[in-house]
């Protein structure tokens, strides 16, 4: 087990009072403005709401890839504020996992090599990072495929890679924004069953900002962010005890 993991029974993120604004044009946009929000160990957190909503700002700034004007940030009882650059970076690679809309895999690369990698970069042993991919491919339904590069694999199978590969270091939090949005209707539903899985399986935890009204219908808690401003945040019965 990712030895970032803690026993606490306190949120895996919180934020607290988080704002982001940026200058456009000698203007301001306000992404994000006093959004507090805990999420807590097995939680699968849907974050919902139209285009320019703060959604994808919001997951930025919860795996340290974004630096709020105020507010503050914690991965379990750390604060981000407190790390330094290499602190930060470290946490990012074993405690967060990411899963982008476009896939970001390395072409040159097997499936099982692009899985591989940050393990292998974080200097795990080769003996002990190649069964941990064999069996998040297993996972994931893709150790049959797991030596054909990304040109050879559909977009569904892509970013089933980037999942596994997100999942290969047992993280604190799987963060992912918008993983369906190049994605047809039946492939966005079977990653979206695929995220439910892993929290109910395997005990993962995962924040997923979407357009796709779909999506509401996996997650354990449905977030809905407007104008950079939490306007709902309920469970949803009909998905996780279905």
């Amino acid at each position: 087990m990712n030895a970032w993991r803690e026993s606490a029974t306190g949120p895996v993120v919180r934020l607290e009072n988080v704002a982001r604004t940026y200058g456009r044009g000698g203007t301001t946009v306000r992404a994000i403005a006093g959004v507090s929000l805990a999420v807590m160990r097995g939680e699968f957190v849907v974050v919902i709401g139209p285009s320019g909503s703060g959604k994808s700002t919001l997951l930025q700034i919860m795996g340290g890839l974004d630096v709020p004007d105020a507010g503050e940030v914690y991965i379990g009882t750390r604060r981000l504020s407190d790390l330094n650059d290499d602190a930060l970076t470290l946490l990012r690679r074993r405690a967060i996992g990411f899963v982008f809309q476009f896939f970001n895999l390395l072409p040159t690369l097997s499936a099982e090599e692009n899985v591989a990698l940050p393990l292998l970069l974080d200097g795990c042993p080769a003996r002990e990072a190649w069964p941990r991919v064999e069996r998040v491919l297993q996972r994931v339904g893709l150790y049959d495929r797991r030596s054909h590069r990304p040109h050879e694999l559909s977009g569904g199978e892509m970013q089933r890679v980037a999942i596994a590969r997100a999942l290969v270091a047992d993280p604190v939090v799987v963060l992912a924004d918008e993983p369906t949005g190049n994605l047809d209707s039946k492939n966005s539903l079977a990653v979206f069953e695929l995220f439910r899985r892993a929290v109910h399986e395997f005990g993962q935890t995962i924040v997923m900002v979407s357009h796709d009204p779909a999506a509401s219908a996996y997650g354990s808690r449905i977030v809905g962010l407007r104008d950079g401003v939490i306007v709902s945040n309920s469970p949803e019965h009909a998905a996780c005890g279905a």
